[in-house]
């Protein structure tokens, strides 16, 4: 009786302890977080906007195009080029904290001209105004990636 009852216990034991670990195997790890936004800029911190953005706003013949490429420097200062069907152009400004100010020169068979741009940087967006001579339009651009 001894003899059964301890086949019966070990038994009990090994199939509880295989159970166990069956049931943690089939255990589904969680899953990963999704990705945090873009962080704001730390007090007194430039937005980071160095890279290539499409850039879109509403002309006289329906949406316009255009890939903005930035360099950004320590203090603020950027430069860069602008790609359109247009051609390229030359890119220089600022950008202080989320403000972001820069201008694009233009040269045509009517010769040169400047269309400056203000804008508000958030995370992988940006959004503002250019004015280009009498005429001021808004636009918006998204980070690519």
């Amino acid at each position: 009786m001894k003899r059964i009852t301890l086949a019966l216990t070990c038994a009990l034991a090994l199939t509880l302890a295989l159970g166990f670990t069956a049931k943690a195997q089939d255990q589904t790890p969680a899953p990963a977080p999704a990705p945090a936004p873009a962080p704001a800029p730390a007090p007194g911190a430039n937005a980071a906007v160095a890279g290539a953005w499409q850039m879109t706003w509403q002309g006289r013949s329906g949406t316009m195009n255009q890939t903005l490429t930035l360099a950004q420097d320590a203090t603020g200062a950027l430069t860069g080029t602008v790609h359109s069907d247009r051609g390229d152009g030359p890119v220089t400004g600022t950008i202080t904290g989320n403000a972001i100010d820069f201008s694009i020169k233009r040269t045509t068979p009517n010769g040169d001209f400047t269309i400056e741009y203000k804008g508000t940087v958030a995370g992988d967006n940006m959004t503002g105004s250019f004015t280009m001579g009498d005429n001021t339009r808004t636009w918006s651009a998204a980070r690519q990636k």
